[in-house]
């Protein structure tokens, strides 16, 4: 039988595998709250992405 010893006591190889231990598994689900935007909102990426774009093609039919 293996003696108790007190978590803070252990080694930290030993504290992260019993911590791994008892966190388990997600199996796949990420625990990130996630939510939809909103397609009426402003989205400064997708404003950059189009200026971007129009001036690529400016140049193309030059």
């Amino acid at each position: 039988m293996e003696k108790y010893v007190p978590f803070e006591k252990l080694s930290k190889k030993k504290q992260r595998e019993l911590n791994a231990r008892r966190r388990g598994s997600w199996n796949g689900v990420r625990p990130v709250s996630r939510k939809i935007e909103s397609a009426k909102a402003y989205d400064r990426r997708k404003a950059r992405k189009w200026e971007v774009d129009a001036h690529d093609r400016a140049f193309c039919f030059i």
